[in-house]
This record gives C-alpha cells, structure tokens and sequence, in this order.
C-alpha cells in the first residue's frame, strides 16, 4: 500500500497545481451590450450671402458692353485711317501693315471672354471684322471694284446689326439715321 500511496500523493500534487493553475487563467468572453443610439447633434452653420452682381442686368451691362465695344471703335478708328490712305492714294502693298493691325484687333475681341447676353453683340462684331478684313485684303490683292464694293456693303450691313444688338443690349430704342447733305468746301 506504500507504493500506492506514493504514486497517488504525486500524481494528487500534480493535479492540484494543474487545476489550481487553470483555475486562475480565465478565458475572455465577449459580451454583447444592446447598441445605445447616439444622436449627432447638428452642425447648424448660418449661410454667407455672397452679393455678386448680375453682369447682364440694366443697370451693370454698360460696363462690360463698354469692353466689347472698345474693340469695335478700335477697330472702326483703324478702318476709317486706312480709307482715308487709300481715298489719298496708299499704294496696295502698304495696306498689309494696316490690315495686320485690324487682325489684331479682331483676334484680341474674340479672345475676350464676356457675359452670355452679349454672345451676340460679339458674334456680329467677329463677322463685321472679319468682313472688313476681307474687304481691305481684296482690295490689296487687285479685285475689280463691283467686288471690293460688294464686300464694303456686306461689312456695313454687319455694322449695323452691331449696332442694333448694342441699342438692344443697352435698353436705347435706335433712331433712324437722318440725311446729312454735306458741301465741300471751296478754297479761294
């Protein structure tokens, strides 16, 4: 019975130090608590109110109509000037200078950017310059005179829708171009 009882008292040892480490180690166990809903509290931020002016309304238009018509008296300055060169005698070659300068002009119009409701003052000043820049090249190039004629009056025509869309844009009712009956005047 001795060697009984020496086997048990061990292995009785050992399973007490078995169990009672065991017994300190316990596993984790998840546990699942009901959801608490949280309410964000709103952000209440107060709108800026931004005042930017309507480019297009009556009594703003003026200014930017005022950029787009600069282009078209710069160019009408230039066309009058190379007129009166060719009314005095310019010879043909010396109008390439002249015509270079309303080219510019037009290009510098049709890369300015500008409010929706003067796309078509903008248009009927592209056309009337590019018709004015026609005209003046024909003329350079040698065309009979019934063609250089018909070109000028395509350009004036043009010039006139220019200015019709300019009175419309500007809220001006145009008045009809009364005759101006002019004398040249006599030297002594």
């Amino acid at each position: 019975m001795k060697k009984t009882t020496l086997f048990i008292i061990p292995a009785t040892f050992i399973f007490t130090i078995l169990l009672a480490g065991c017994g300190g180690f316990q596993t984790p166990v998840a546990t699942l608590e009901p959801a608490t809903p949280t309410i964000a509290t709103p952000t209440i931020t107060t709108p800026t109110i931004t005042t930017t002016p309507d480019l297009c309304a009556p009594e703003n238009v003026q200014a930017e109509v005022n950029k787009v018509h600069g282009h078209m008296r710069e160019f009408d300055d230039a066309v009058n000037l190379i007129t009166a060169n060719v009314a005095t005698g310019i010879q043909r070659d010396q109008l390439s200078e002249a015509i270079a300068n309303l080219q510019r002009i037009r290009r510098e119009s049709e890369e300015e950017e500008i409010q929706p409701c003067l796309l078509n003052l903008k248009a009927y000043q592209v056309q009337h310059m590019n018709s004015g820049i026609n005209t003046f090249i024909a003329l350079m190039s040698g065309a009979n005179q019934e063609t250089v004629d018909q070109a000028a009056a395509i350009a004036r025509q043009q010039h006139d829708q220019y200015i019709l869309e300019l009175a419309r844009v500007l809220g001006i009712t145009p008045l009809p171009a009364t005759a101006v009956i002019v004398t040249p005047l006599q030297t002594p």
